[in-house]
């Protein structure tokens, strides 16, 4: 009967699909479109369509909750940690949602309001004292670092999260397929380490992130919004404290530390769209390399002629899951 506690699954990709389409004709109605940068002429797409898919995820695991306590009699030792990570992603897809209304090419909110808005919802973790202090660190070893833990390593583990998953993006379906694959790999690594419960909630928000992608593939219909790119890093951050594999989750974030030097050499002010053409087909906008983005365009250049918008999210997911499986190698089975 444990197959009853896929219904949450379920659940959260049906929601997403249902409530996404009037979500679209709403953001159509009230005038919450942008532009779509990678297209000529620059199309009006529907907005923070990532509020939908977070609606999705937290039903998911509320329904999770219900059929573990009244079904299975399970006491649930886990609810905290359950509820701790709704708080986390309810709090800081409602600062992303903010930074969206006030809209990216006004500046959105300042950079320092924004840190504060995520450090603000990596409380929830802090004050349940979440995860393990004692954590393996490269050249040092094992080490306990008692409250700092709690008090310095999570809040800046959401903050790097978040912040660096939201600036690989602004390509049709990139920040929803990244989230599946991330999270996917992530939920992987908890079943393998015991932590089946941490799995199903992670699968929860892949199967909602699934539902979002049907809407957001290249054409996209809508776009996700900082309520949702700030929500898919908090995820991965509250599965790597929970899940005690933060190493492993730093790790498959190497795409994300690539994508933050590039956008640090430009200065953060270099936007990552490529230069559309008549053909339907993306040019570099900068004779430099500002992003993940533009490198795979140049990649993809020197092979054929024409490259297309889809093909260079394609490419990165490639990369995406070439640093996930060396993850698992250099943590999972090397360790077995």
């Amino acid at each position: 009967m444990e197959i009853l506690l896929l219904l949450p699954v379920v659940l959260s990709f049906f929601l997403v699909v249902f409530l996404m389409p009037y979500w679209i004709r709403k953001a159509h109605q009230i005038e919450l479109m942008w532009d779509d940068m990678n297209k000529l002429n620059s199309p009006k797409v529907a907005g923070s369509g990532g509020v939908v898919t977070v609606i999705g995820f937290v039903f998911g695991v509320l329904a999770y909750v219900a059929i573990k306590t009244f079904y299975f009699k399970s006491s649930n030792g886990n609810l905290v940690g359950i509820f701790a990570i709704l708080s986390v992603i309810l709090l800081v897809s409602l600062g992303g949602f903010i930074d969206d209304l006030f809209g990216w090419r006004k500046g959105g909110l300042s950079k320092k309001s924004r840190i504060l808005l995520i450090l603000f919802s990596a409380i929830p973790l802090m004050v349940i004292n979440a995860g393990v202090s004692t954590i393996f660190i490269p050249f040092v070893g094992t080490t306990n670092l008692g409250i700092f833990y709690a008090l310095v390593i999570i809040p800046l583990g959401v903050l790097g999260a978040s912040a660096t998953f939201n600036i690989l993006a602004g390509y049709n379906g990139l920040e929803a397929g990244q989230g599946i694959l991330i999270l996917s790999a992530l939920a992987l690594m908890s079943f393998f380490t015991g932590s089946t419960w941490l799995s199903v909630i992670a699968l929860c928000m892949i199967s909602a992130l699934f539902a979002f992608l049907l809407f957001n593939k290249y054409p996209a219909k809508v776009f996700p919004g900082d309520g949702l790119t700030y929500s898919v890093g908090a995820m991965a951050a509250c599965m790597a404290i929970l899940g005690n594999y933060e190493m492993f989750a730093v790790f498959i974030f190497i795409p994300y530390g690539i994508e933050t030097i590039f956008k640090l050499r430009g200065r953060l002010k270099k936007q990552s769209f490529g230069l559309p053409q008549k053909d339907g087909s993306i040019k570099n906008r900068y004779d430099k390399i500002y992003g993940l983005e533009h490198l795979a365009i140049k990649i993809l250049s020197k092979f054929k002629k024409e490259v297309y918008e889809w093909e260079v999210v394609i490419l990165i997911y490639g990369f995406q899951v070439l640093i996930i499986a060396l993850g698992f190698l250099i943590f999972l089975f090397n360790a077995a």
